[in-house]
């Protein structure tokens, strides 16, 4: 699919960039394209891969003029460029608006204009039935693809939808493991609160199966387990930590829930078991030919009132065994850092 092809990553300098770039090059494409707004992450991702098939270009996707220079000769834009971080969108809501609403406006009227054959939007948990202003931006985020769809005969736009994600940045394995390791302490917000999880390689593959499937105008949720914050912080606390190492709780953030909803309840009735992996969800907008096509694959309906992070929770054993694969702890049986 990406052999001899263009190919633009907005915000490619994260984990989430790095682990897609990894395995796109694996696929023999004719470039990639590193989009970003950090000159220090692309000189080091640059000296990283060493690899001539990757082009750099500094640019912000609130800058039209920019992208629409980025995405020329581009047949595939994965965008994974957003502010992500709750509390700073809650603090500075006009950034957040400029980068994930504005900025993805930008994307679309650029890749539509360049004509780029699929546009995958990376989206978040953040955006069902959002409380923050991260999820909120999110959310009008992935509107807007949706309806790209409707004003573009060549461009086809699609969601994924993702809990978190093992070891990207900002995430709360690698802090947990900071916060151990510099204050013998742990910071949790709630004893109950529950979060979907995967590895960063899972996810990636996840995202191509969905690429390879869609035909624009659909959102596909990655299918994820549940587990406890306060298990994860746990385990932390007994592989990193002393005799005096404590799990302390301070209360939820502005804009943070308990569980996450990866499929909300008004979602829910367009929403249908795609595979053992994923779940799709139908827009309530009239796409041509897209119910028609998802018709005739006699799908099962979810079935379900929502998909929350509380619905399916794995236990104690169940996170360790995720953390050794994800290589933030050691498997001391077999002496291995999976």
């Amino acid at each position: 699919m990406f052999e001899g092809k263009s190919i633009l990553i907005t915000g490619g300098t994260g984990s989430w960039g790095n682990e897609l770039t990894t395995q796109l090059l694996q696929m023999n494409p004719n470039q990639i394209i590193i989009y970003s707004r950090s000159e220090l992450n692309q000189v080091n991702m640059q000296r990283k891969f060493n690899n001539p098939k990757l082009k750099f270009i500094i640019g912000d996707i609130r800058d039209y003029d920019s992208i629409k220079q980025a995405t020329k000769d581009v047949q595939y834009i994965f965008h994974l460029a957003a502010l992500k971080h709750v509390p700073i969108c809650e603090e500075q809501p006009y950034e957040a608006i400029k980068t994930n609403i504005t900025g993805v406006k930008n994307l679309i009227n650029a890749a539509i204009e360049n004509n780029v054959v699929k546009v995958i939007d990376v989206s978040t948990d953040k955006a069902v039935e959002p409380i923050n202003v991260y999820g909120m931006t999110k959310a009008i985020g992935e509107k807007l693809i949706i309806h790209a769809s409707t004003i573009s005969e060549n461009t086809k736009f699609v969601c994924i939808r993702a809990g978190n994600v093992l070891g990207t940045n900002g995430s709360v394995v690698p802090y947990f493991i900071d916060q151990v390791k510099r204050f013998n302490e742990i910071t949790i917000t709630d004893t109950e609160m529950t979060r979907y999880f995967l590895t960063l390689k899972q996810a990636i593959q996840l995202i191509f199966k969905a690429i390879k499937s869609s035909i624009g105008g659909e959102t596909f949720v990655m299918k994820m387990p549940g587990y406890k914050i306060v298990d994860i912080a746990s385990i932390i606390q007994n592989e990193f930590g002393n005799e005096h190492c404590s799990v302390k709780i301070i209360g939820k953030r502005p804009g943070e829930k308990v569980h996450e909803v990866l499929i909300s309840k008004y979602e829910a009735e367009n929403a249908y078991i795609y595979d053992k992996d994923y779940f799709v969800i139908l827009p309530q907008i009239n796409i041509e030919g897209l119910k028609e096509y998802y018709k005739k694959l006699n799908l099962k309906s979810l079935n379900k009132k929502e998909y929350s992070s509380n619905d399916y929770v794995l236990g104690y054993n169940e996170a360790k065994e995720m953390l050794i694969k994800g290589g933030f702890i050691d498997n001391k049986e077999n002496n291995i850092n999976l």
